[in-house]
């Protein structure tokens, strides 16, 4: 029974980060990269808008849901975020410029075969790093 939860956790997850990438790309912005990972440092999409690079974290739920998905993205995942965005560009930022950096959160929640996106740029500033 966890293993199928964990599947259809995956699957909504999955779905979320495309319906969200649509979204962004509906904006104009240019997806960078999907599930980047540094060791232990992960940020759902990197894109590039007009306006800077943009670290999104995507959070997907299928109703009923008691909870805005965004409201998951805490002080923790706030840091790591950060964390994983400094690494991104030291390692990859030479090439980009001199950038606005935005922390944004897509949450994604899907009812009757349809996925409604609220999409929160500048979410959050990163502080105490």
């Amino acid at each position: 029974m966890g293993q199928k939860k964990g599947q259809a956790g995956a699957k909504i997850g999955r779905m979320g980060e495309d319906a969200a990438c649509t979204h962004l790309c509906s904006l104009g912005q240019t997806i960078l990269e999907r599930n980047w990972r540094c060791g232990h440092l992960e940020t759902d999409i990197i894109s590039l808008g007009s306006d800077g690079i943009h670290f999104v974290e995507v959070k997907a739920r299928v109703a009923p849901s008691t909870t805005d998905p965004s409201e998951n993205v805490g002080y923790a995942k706030q840091r790591n975020m950060a964390k994983a965005a400094a690494r991104y560009l030291a390692t990859k930022g030479s090439g980009l410029g001199d950038q606005e950096i935005w922390f944004d959160v897509v949450s994604v929640l899907f009812e009757g075969g349809k996925a409604s996106v609220d999409y929160l740029k500048g979410a959050f500033l990163p502080l105490g790093l």
